[in-house]
């Protein structure tokens, strides 16, 4: 599964004229590189949620670079800056193999994340994929705190045609997941999808219930989770990043998934992300059908918001 380049740009329209569009005209203002023109740069890329100290690497490069090669014009600007991007993702952490290449049976994948960000909506597009790769999915329905949120990922496990081991509302989140794994093992499951609850992220009873449900899942089925997965809300900015520290100092994140990135202008916080984490952006999605959710490329990304 991916993104056709040309789909990818187009959900990052909002990104690429929001940010990118006024950095090409600020470009045709100067012609080159010098105080003026990083000035405004940089508070481009700052109200884009690219980060202060992110924007200050950028900053920092571009006048390194300045000093050797001196561009001029759009073209030779832009190829710089692109370059200097870049670099930040280069050091960011990789996923050599594609995010579906399932190499454990059953897969477990634990995903986590505050309510609203599109947890259980990322749950159901992947049991579709892996249910129209012939795979069996079962979903774990560990958000015992909202009703609703069970009731959700019933209709999720129908649509895509999943199994679901569910609890009483209020039931104990870890006793679910330790029934799920059971069930999985016995029913030769290939694909293990968690959902968790989402209250604040900074209840600190949440977090250690995420960590009992990790724990138990790894007694039934040694190494599992395979991943797990924060998920987060594109729109919301520098708060996505709060969200990214205090779940993977928990959790020790294996990856994220960046939803309604097409809905933002906004979309630095990939950048930043990149930058100020080793947890690798896995998946992203670029709308509400149940084919927007694919796999992240880096490079895609860094092209697509140049075009």
């Amino acid at each position: 599964m991916k993104f056709s380049f040309k789909r990818l740009v187009n959900g990052l329209s909002k990104t690429k004229d929001e940010v990118f569009g006024k950095i090409r005209l600020v470009i045709g203002m100067h012609q080159k590189i010098d105080e003026d023109f990083l000035d405004e740069v940089e508070e481009i890329l700052i109200k884009s949620d690219v980060g202060v100290s992110t924007t200050q690497k950028i900053i920092d490069g571009l006048i390194e670079a300045n000093k050797e090669e001196k561009p001029q014009g759009e073209e030779e600007i832009l190829a710089l800056l692109k370059r200097e991007i870049g670099k930040i993702f280069s050091d960011n952490g990789s996923t050599p193999q594609s995010f579906f290449e399932i190499s454990k049976k059953p897969y477990v994948i634990m995903i986590v994340g505050v309510n609203g960000t599109g947890k259980t909506t990322t749950i159901g597009k992947l049991a579709k994929y892996f249910h129209d790769q012939g795979k069996n999915v079962l979903l774990a329905a560990c958000d015992t705190f909202r009703a609703a949120a069970v009731e959700q990922l019933e209709i999720w496990a129908q649509r895509s045609q999943s199994e679901i081991v569910k609890s009483a509302p209020g039931g104990d989140s870890a006793a679910v997941a330790f029934d799920a794994m059971q069930a999985a093992v016995k029913r030769g499951s290939d694909v293990v999808i968690i959902d968790t609850a989402g209250r604040l992220h900074t209840k600190l009873n949440l977090l250690e219930e995420l960590k009992k449900i990790k724990r138990v899942v790894n007694k039934v089925h040694p190494g599992a989770p395979h991943e797990t997965l924060l998920v987060i809300d594109a729109t919301t900015g520098q708060n996505g990043m709060r969200q990214v520290k205090v779940f993977d100092e928990a959790l020790e994140l294996t990856g994220l998934v960046l939803t309604k990135l097409d809905g933002t202008a906004k979309g630095g916080i990939v950048v930043a992300i990149a930058d100020q984490f080793d947890v690798p952006v896995k998946l992203v999605g670029l709308g509400e059908q149940m084919d927007d959710l694919d796999e992240f490329s880096k490079k895609d990304f860094v092209e697509a918001l140049f075009q």
